[in-house]
């Protein structure tokens, strides 16, 4: 797992809070001090909540389970796009669907309508249709990219959430917590780090704050799927230089015993068969 230092957190001004009056008191705990009337964040925590956030990410993604990463606001969007394709985990940048968690088969079948249209390209439906259904067909498949495209792979319900802010992503959180999926989240000093799972107390405005700790939890995630594979590996069965596994090899062995038997047998009966026939 990567390992994150006080002074880069730091210097990607992690530690920077919102202004004092805007400030949730439920986090309390996570702030070392008040400057300019600003607060400060203990980067000391910080740094615990984030190896506690890495551990549990890279412990589902070893499992062979999805994480959901939300991030809807400027800052964040093409950062999250960027990193979270590398480990090919689904996100949301554009706007939240509401009811994506809570009604998650209807924001299945728009994802299969897209392969549907697909699929009349291929099939030459498409050609046969007029200019203006062709227009409008176009333009429904491209809003559904935009919107639904980035989990396009999410087959069923995350396993976890990962959200930016949770100011801004309330409702993402809302869902998740009402069935149960665990949120871990960037927690600045004006929100609730209470009904999240795994908060990590951080600057949620500053794009080198997000693409620190985005970073640090995505080479988690791979760690996690890096595992699974050695295991994989190490689980199936070893071949031989023939091509057959160990099981092969078991059977070749019973099969020649098997042979030795009945050849000995049939040596042992000669004699008798010679006598009769004197």
């Amino acid at each position: 797992m990567p390992q994150v230092s006080f002074e880069q957190l730091l210097d990607a001004g992690v530690h920077f809070g919102h202004l004092k009056r805007k400030w949730n008191p439920a986090m309390a705990p996570y702030i070392f001090m008040e400057r300019n009337g600003i607060h400060i964040i203990d980067l000391h925590k910080t740094a615990i909540k984030i190896e506690e956030a890495a551990n549990a990410m890279k412990n589902i993604a070893k499992s062979g389970r999805k994480i959901l990463f939300v991030a809807t606001k400027k800052q964040a969007k093409d950062i999250v796009a960027e990193e979270v394709t590398k480990i090919n985990m689904p996100y949301v940048t554009e706007r939240w669907p509401g009811g994506m968690l809570t009604n998650f088969p209807t924001i299945r079948k728009a994802v299969k309508k897209m392969s549907l249209i697909d699929k009349m390209h291929v099939d030459g439906t498409f050609d046969s249709l007029s200019k203006r259904e062709k227009l409008q067909i176009t333009r429904q498949r491209a809003k559904l990219e935009k919107n639904l495209g980035s989990i396009s792979d999410l087959s069923r319900l995350p396993a976890a959430l990962f959200v930016v802010d949770v100011m801004k992503e309330k409702i993402a959180v809302r869902e998740a917590i009402r069935l149960g999926i665990p949120v871990f989240a960037m927690v600045d000093t004006n929100s609730d780090p209470k009904p999240i799972d795994f908060p990590i107390p951080a600057n949620d405005d500053a794009s080198k704050s997000i693409q620190l700790i985005l970073s640090i939890m995505c080479q988690s995630i791979k760690d996690g799927l890096g595992e699974r594979s050695v295991e994989k590996e190490n689980t199936a069965k070893p071949v031989d230089e023939d091509g057959d596994n160990e099981g092969g090899e078991r059977r070749r062995t019973t099969r020649a015993r098997t042979r030795a038997k009945k050849d000995s047998s049939d040596t042992d009966a000669a004699p008798a068969d010679v006598e009769n026939d004197e």
